[in-house]
């Protein structure tokens, strides 16, 4: 189904005027707060009341969701760090709230600025809303244009869907930037961020300081087509770390055969599995399927080193002990985070707009794509969803390859299983003044990498990456495996 298939205050109010002709933004003490956690964080919050369509000013208007969590210092730096949050479709608030502390370095001088990007978070939220769907026993419902026509009809009653694409959102960052009085701002871009933080640079290069790209989607890149085997080749590299590490090799000899042999033992016979519902605490009885396993492979390898850490145990209890509770709490927990954390009809707006028009299902190698086991399937579901899908206003130059004379930090997992290395190799070449860093044995997103920060804060101070000491990033070990349920070997 489309949900799984995309399966991170001061005391007084403050108004700040760019010029006569700049709407005015007020910002007023709040309290920000992730959905799943339990605290929120000081800050200063306002919206700034834009046209949903640019060329026609007198119709429809939406409010962007902004936060100002400001510097620690008094002698601040001018030039503040705008966040820009992945998906496409989660909240810049969420994912600052979800790691702010690797910010913590860079807001010791400088303003963090958060802007929901509109249909985000705060922002004119475009959420689906499916019902009673039961992820658990309808994932094999792989038909996903009844539900995509369901939700952009919903959608469509008070929202233009053609709006809420890169080209526009990169329009409202920079109004958002001279709103609040910046020359110019530094930016931090995670995933599909990324391509916004870039197209940004690419629009406003005299407002750019600096990029830190996170995940990097290089321009040039259409995505989809390779999605299933970029996952495959990650999940591989996990396993093979597994099988080249003394304590989790003796605990699982073949964690790579383990993980063929689950495979094939489900597309045969679905097992199973119980889990406690999250809310209720009620268990929920389903068969675990083929699908339900490609979806924890995936997630599991995305970015959360634990869920990394855990597979060859959860593989191998699964497949030798007929123990499947590990690999169904693991699609339990990410299934709730996906419905929590995405806009999924923001996301469909970027995917089907930027993307999917881009590829040539002639071209597919569906050979590769079958034997992976995302399969085919993934990327054909998405092109018949975006089939019904309102195409939205996209800049010609969108998916070029440009030049920039703005300092660029591009930050790599090795095991990334949706923006490899090479992603972030090619997008390199845009940036003069640059530096890649690639940080082996973990997956996608680097912000949560211990040093990180510290880089990051090194590399905003000096406005260059042509000295740049990432060296720490070089002893960072990945999470160790799991051998028992109980944690790593000791």
């Amino acid at each position: 189904m489309m949900r799984l298939a995309f399966l991170a205050g001061c005391l007084f109010g403050l108004a700040l005027v760019a010029d006569a002709a700049t709407p005015t933004l007020t910002l007023k003490p709040c309290r920000i707060e992730h959905p799943a956690r339990m605290f929120a964080l000081p800050a200063e919050c306002g919206t700034l009341t834009v046209a949903e369509n640019p060329d026609a000013p007198g119709g429809r208007k939406i409010d962007l969701f902004i936060a100002l969590v400001p510097a620690i210092s008094l002698d601040k730096a001018p030039d503040p760090l705008f966040l820009i949050a992945g998906g496409p479709g989660t909240s810049a608030v969420d994912t600052y709230t979800s790691s702010y502390s690797a910010f913590d370095r860079i807001r010791r001088d400088r303003d963090i600025v958060l802007l929901d990007q509109r249909g985000t978070g705060r922002s004119h939220r475009l959420d689906c809303e499916y019902g009673e769907r039961d992820v658990f026993q309808e994932i094999e419902q792989v038909d996903t244009v009844p539900e995509t026509v369901q939700c952009r009809d919903a959608l469509a009653k008070d929202s233009d869907l053609r709006f809420y694409t890169t080209s526009i959102a990169v329009n409202d960052l920079d109004a958002v930037r001279a709103a609040m009085g910046y020359e110019r701002v530094n930016l931090y871009g995670q995933s599909y961020g990324t391509r916004v933080a870039q197209h940004y640079a690419r629009r406003y290069p005299q407002a750019t300081r600096t990029l830190i790209l996170d995940g990097v989607v290089n321009p040039e890149t259409v995505l989809g087509p390779d999605i299933a085997i970029d996952a495959e080749r990650a999940l591989e590299r996990i396993l093979g770390r597994c099988k080249a590490d003394a304590a989790c090799s003796k605990a699982f000899p073949d964690p790579i055969a383990d993980y063929h042999g689950l495979r094939e033992h489900l597309a045969r016979t679905p097992e199973p599995a119980t889990v406690a519902d999250a809310s209720t605490g009620r268990p929920i009885h389903f068969e675990f399927t083929q699908r339900h396993l490609s979806a924890v492979l995936r997630l599991a390898s995305y970015s959360d080193s634990q869920g990394a850490a855990l597979l060859p145990l959860s593989l191998h209890l699964a497949l030798h002990e007929n123990n499947f509770t590990p690999l169904a709490n693991l699609f339990r927990v990410y299934a709730r985070a996906l419905d929590e954390s995405f806009a999924y009809g923001m996301h469909n707006s970027v995917a089907c707009s930027e993307d999917t028009p881009l590829i040539d299902e002639t071209r597919l190698n569906l050979a590769a794509l079958d034997a992976t086991h995302m399969g085919a399937e993934a990327v054909k579901s998405l092109i018949a969803a975006c089939s019904v899908w309102p195409k939205g206003v996209v800049d010609k130059d969108l998916h070029a390859s440009f030049r920039s004379p703005v300092a660029a930090l591009l930050l790599s997992g090795a095991d990334d299983p949706v923006t490899p290395p090479e992603q972030a190799a090619i997008a390199q070449r845009a940036f003069a003044d640059s530096k890649h860093v690639v940080i082996a044995g973990h997956g996608h997103g680097q912000i949560g990498v211990p040093c990180v920060d510290r880089v990051m804060a090194d590399f905003i101070q000096a406005g260059s990456a042509k000295n740049l000491d990432a060296g720490c990033t070089q002893k960072v070990p990945p999470m160790p495996f799991f051998t028992t349920l109980a944690g790593p070997a000791p």
